[in-house]
């Protein structure tokens, strides 16, 4: 089925040539409203979708968080997890946060552990929607002396710590599913913190 589209957003319109498709993404409805140069200010925005091969015309819904598209473009998909390569930089980094009253995630990791590998992305992903009001480290066990990692009573890995004044305050064993561990991560830092 090729044919075009035909999209309205809060007044402006687009023409785009239709895909196998019917159903479109909220990612791609962004991009269509950027591409419109539309801000989305209604939660429910309404668009249609003509089907010239088919002759028939379907009205769409599409849920929309409440947020300007500028607002996407500014805010980063994934922050990088800031390395800590010794005892001293980590100690550095513990205190800065007690300074600042907030907590500070650090992940344990090691570059032949495959759970980390599949991991940090996602744990990237997790640090963006966070930034910048939560510093997230990685720090690779090998890199660093056994002495750090035995006072930070890390035992398995992947280990994502929240640390507040100096103190580990809670651990998830990043060992099962990514998504779940994900979850449980945000849930410690929405406990852990007033973020």
């Amino acid at each position: 089925m090729s044919g075009l589209m035909r999209f309205r957003f809060l007044g402006s319109s687009m023409t785009l040539e239709r895909t196998n498709s019917s159903w479109i993404s909220p990612k791609i409805f962004f991009l269509l409203a950027k591409t419109a140069h539309t801000s989305i200010t209604d939660p429910l925005v309404h668009f249609r979708q003509s089907s010239v091969a088919n002759a028939h015309i379907t009205a769409l819904t599409a849920s929309i968080d409440v947020r300007s598209v500028h607002d996407y473009d500014s805010a980063p998909v994934s922050v990088e997890l800031l390395p800590i390569c010794s005892e001293s930089q980590f100690d550095q980094v513990i205190s800065e946060a007690q300074q600042l009253q907030e907590p500070v995630i650090i992940v344990w990791m090691a570059s032949w552990c495959r759970k980390c590998i599949y991991l940090k992305p996602k744990l990237e992903k997790l640090a963006a929607e966070y930034h910048p009001r939560l510093r997230f480290y990685c720090i690779d066990v090998n890199k660093v002396p056994h002495k750090l990692v035995a006072r930070a009573g890390v035992t398995k890995m992947p280990a994502i710590q929240v640390w507040t004044d100096s103190q580990k305050q809670a651990e998830v064993i990043g060992g099962h599913k990514a998504h779940f561990v994900i979850n449980e991560v945000r849930e410690i830092i929405e406990t852990e913190s007033d973020v």
